[in-house]
């Protein structure tokens, strides 16, 4: 029977001001093996989506379009700011989780194919982080929340300083900007070629939007990369994704926003098989129901973000980590 996650802390959450340290292995290997055992047929939805190419094209044209018929809009007025968070962020939004999508190599065969198709999406979001999402991302799945490895976890210094609820309410306005900055502080990574190509395309791509529209679409795509990851209903995905609102270290959600989001909220599923494309994890979750059905959910990413703000026995440190293995002899 699926379970609906609750206000209230259950009795095994911690208190704020402690991470909840775990010995054991993350779930998901586990899982996955449980059910490669009862449902070998599984293996038959993993591979690459040829649909997603297209769909992302359509936002990509979308959104492009969109910043350049805002381009004389006052930047402090109602007509940006409305378009920006209710249609621009939205998309970008979309276009985030796009790149999240094929960095797991799920748009083409090719793996050449995904990495450089990461570099189109990341157009319009302005600022260059499609190989660097990809290098991180992968560390999350592998090692997830292993204490200096996964940065998707909030540092002790985060937890400290944007404690009660007008810290979280900080935290969530800005996750963007964490999001994109603790990987750098925690974990630094060797540049690679990638990395040139995104910041060189991003700069031939700004400066001929500049040197035809003027500077007007990329204040209307900047705004709307900000909002996308401010106080938007879709970015409480990052909030409900490993936020330990009870005794589970992941959650899913199967709400109508999935449709606006490569059914990221299919979070279990996914890390469980990050193999299998986003149009096929509802067929996972039909395969498969006696290991899905049961797992605590979310049912709407609002109410994560007003819970993750209001509720005094959620912080920064909701989190489940691990100490690294030792080193090899």
């Amino acid at each position: 029977m699926k379970v609906s996650y609750a206000s209230s802390p259950s009795a095994n959450t911690p208190l704020p001001g402690n991470f909840r340290w775990s010995t054991q292995a993350e779930p998901h290997k586990t899982r996955r093996k449980l059910i490669l055992e009862s449902h070998p047929e599984v293996k038959d939805l993993i591979g690459h989506e040829p649909l997603t190419k297209y769909v992302v094209a359509a936002l990509l044209a979308a959104q492009i379009s969109l910043g350049v018929a805002m381009r004389h809009t006052p930047f402090w007025s109602a007509w940006m700011w409305g378009p920006a968070y209710i249609l621009g962020a939205t998309m970008t939004h979309a276009l985030f989780l796009a790149l999240h999508e094929v960095s797991h190599m799920l748009a083409f065969q090719k793996i050449v194919y995904n990495r450089a198709f990461t570099l189109l999406i990341n157009l319009p979001i302005i600022v260059p982080c499609a190989a660097a999402f990809r290098m991180y991302h992968m560390d999350h799945h592998a090692q997830q929340g292993v204490h200096g490895v996964d940065t998707d976890v909030p540092t002790e210094t985060e937890a400290r300083l944007l404690r009660g609820v007008w810290g979280k309410l900080f935290f969530c306005t800005n996750q963007m900007l964490f999001y994109a900055l603790r990987p750098m502080f925690i974990r630094p990574k060797p540049w690679t070629r990638w990395h040139s190509w995104n910041v060189a395309l991003q700069g031939a791509f700004v400066a001929g939007v500049v040197a035809h529209w003027g500077w007007g679409p990329i204040r209307f795509w900047l705004l709307s990369t900000y909002l996308a990851g401010s106080l938007h209903p879709c970015a409480g995905h990052f909030i409900a994704e490993h936020y330990t609102f009870g005794s589970t270290e992941t959650y899913s959600y199967y709400g109508p926003l999935n449709m606006l989001c490569f059914n990221v909220g299919y979070h279990n599923e996914h890390h469980d098989f990050p193999t299998i494309p986003w149009t096929r994890l509802p067929r996972l979750k039909a395969l498969a129901p006696e290991c899905y059905d049961t797992l605590p959910c979310h049912t709407s990413w609002i109410a994560v973000l007003w819970n993750f703000i209001t509720s005094p026995h959620m912080s920064l440190q909701s989190r489940t980590k691990r100490m690294p293995p030792p080193p090899s002899s």
